[in-house]
């Protein structure tokens, strides 16, 4: 039996994010019985509960701001090393999702190697560069991607350019990685609109088929400004429906005042949709999406519209390439690039979408479905791919 800790994700059930999905659909989908998961979740209270075949151990912390999150795994790394002193656990990996403990990982390793416990990690996408931390914390993202990619057995990516850019700037002897997809799933057909989601559209008066859509963190370097603003410069009068966590911060407001969207009755900001039903509905009925995502690794939202969007614009980075080759359109930030491939789709008949749309349904079946990546993991943990 291996044994296989996971630390680094909020925990399970999945409400929402990445690595809780990811973590969802690794231990629901699990064929091997050859394999034991141990799942870290974030919680008020100690304690333990099965889900899904996996042993998930609750790890409280407390609310010590923005270093929460390193605590969060120090102390799931702490209970892993008693439970596998304790029970005696003779084969075992310890998987980590993000790089956040680098500077406090070596005496921790050195323990879980003691115990014969091997060290893999997901260094998920370029932390460092995201604009909301400032220069002190970036730099803090960077020194612990790079202690930790050094110190690890292997690193897991899920994207190809993240793979190469851990080579271009880790390289060494003892550096091991493997690349395994983030996955999604394609619905064997579109579903019918409950009256609760039509509600939902109608109160927004928006159409369906007739929306531009966006999905994703309120954050720079997704793009809003370009994209809001090329959006403006089109001439489209379909609308631009916007999923995020938007906060009338100063982002928000320097947003608005260098681009006065709100005076574009066609964009609306309807907030966060957690319920992924709804979600899913509204994907389905976008006429296109937009995907101004930038900063590494492979997206899942990014994912989620391949797999129900017909029509996918893409700015034009290599993670976003490398994930839509031939199945989407893309765009650069070059004033005018984006509208006019707005202007340009936007006169398509419904069989040039639809043709798009079954191009990124295929994508995801070949590249990304959850049940092969499931596969490839499992014979990463036992042993049998590297």
């Amino acid at each position: 039996m291996k044994n296989v800790y996971i630390i680094g994700s909020k925990g399970i059930p999945a409400n929402y994010g990445g690595f809780e999905t990811f973590v969802e659909n690794l231990t629901g989908l699990k064929k091997s019985s050859a394999l034991q998961y141990y799942v870290a979740c974030l919680s008020d209270e100690a304690g333990t509960f099965a889900y899904h075949d996996a042993t998930c151990f609750n790890v409280p912390v407390p609310n010590v701001g923005p270093g929460k999150a390193i605590v969060y795994d120090l102390k799931a790394l702490k209970w892993v090393i008693n439970h596998v002193k304790e029970n005696n656990v003779q084969s075992a990996v310890v998987y980590i999702l993000a790089c956040r403990i680098g500077p406090f990982l070596a005496p921790y390793l050195r323990k879980l190697h003691q115990l014969g416990v091997a060290c893999y990690l997901n260094p998920d996408g370029h932390e460092w560069l995201r604009a909301k931390w400032s220069k002190p914390v970036r730099h803090y993202w960077k020194l612990s991607e790079k202690m930790m990619v050094r110190q690890v057995d292997l690193v897991i990516c899920d994207s190809v350019n993240i793979e190469k850019y851990i080579h271009q700037n880790y390289e060494s002897d003892h550096l091991r990685t493997c690349f395994v997809p983030y996955g999604a799933t394609v619905a064997s057909e579109k579903g019918a609109i409950t009256a609760d989601q039509q509600a939902w559209f109608d109160h927004r008066q928006v159409a369906l088929n007739e929306y531009y859509l966006i999905v994703g963190r309120f954050v720079p370097e997704n793009n809003y400004k370009t994209m809001i603003t090329e959006f403006m410069r089109s001439q489209t009068r379909r609308k631009l429906v916007i999923v995020t966590n938007v906060e009338h911060n100063k982002f928000y407001d320097d947003l608005e005042q260098e681009t006065h969207f709100s005076q574009d009755s066609r964009i609306q900001f309807v907030g966060t949709v957690y319920n992924q039903a709804l979600l899913k509905v509204i994907r389905e009925n976008a006429f296109a999406y937009l995907h101004g995502h930038e900063v590494g690794g492979t997206n899942p939202s990014l994912l989620e519209a391949l797999a129900s969007t017909s029509l996918n614009l893409l700015l034009d980075v290599g993670f976003n390439h490398e994930v839509g080759k031939a199945a989407a359109r893309y765009w650069t930030k070059d004033q005018g690039s984006l509208a006019q491939l707005i202007n340009e789709v936007d006169t398509w008949d419904e069989q040039q979408r639809q043709d798009y749309g079954v191009l990124a349904k295929h994508r995801i079946t070949q590249a990304y479905n959850w049940d092969d990546i499931v596969s490839t993991y499992e014979a990463i943990f036992l042993g049998e791919k590297s």
